[in-house]
């Protein structure tokens, strides 16, 4: 289990240098729209285009984050871990990353702030989570069962029971 936490720390840490480097990156262009502050209204002029750039747009919103639906409970290494718990934790530490993500692009010349791509990273951190993580988890813990059920009773209780 060390290894998987360590592996999924440091791919969480690649991954976010990634997704900075690529959010955080400058965009000059002629001109910017004002940031958008009310949620569905970008993901409505989304769908107002044609069905397949508005499956792109959307699909790059929810596909932005969702690793870290994956990475996030890997790099918190619990197998035996509540479900609900985790899963509120991830999607939680999800919204934070893409809200700092959000407010930091403010600072970077022609990127805005909108809401819709914070909703839309969020959700899609939390299908990430739902499709694979419950799956994954009860495979690993049948394993574990399976390795602790096959290993002989430990000497010691044997040992004492003649005593």
């Amino acid at each position: 289990m060390v290894r998987v936490r360590a592996a999924g720390l440091l791919l969480t840490a690649a991954y976010l240098a990634f997704v900075g480097w690529l959010l955080l990156r400058p965009h000059y262009v002629a001109w910017v729209p004002a940031p958008n502050l009310r949620p569905l209204g970008t993901i409505r002029a989304d769908l107002a285009m044609s069905p397949v750039q508005a499956a792109r747009r959307i699909g790059a919103g929810l596909g932005l984050l969702a690793p870290l639906g994956v990475l996030l409970p890997m790099a918190g290494g619990q197998v035996r871990a509540s479900g609900f718990g985790s899963f509120v934790r991830t999607v939680f530490a999800a919204l934070m990353v893409s809200l700092l993500l959000e407010f930091t692009q403010t600072l970077v010349p022609g990127q805005l702030f909108d809401v819709d791509a914070l909703l839309l990273n969020t959700l899609g951190v939390a299908l990430a989570y739902l499709l694979v993580v419950p799956a994954v988890r009860r495979r690993l813990r049948r394993r574990e069962d399976a390795a602790a059920a096959a290993q002989p009773p430990p000497l010691v209780s044997s040992i004492a029971g003649r005593a």
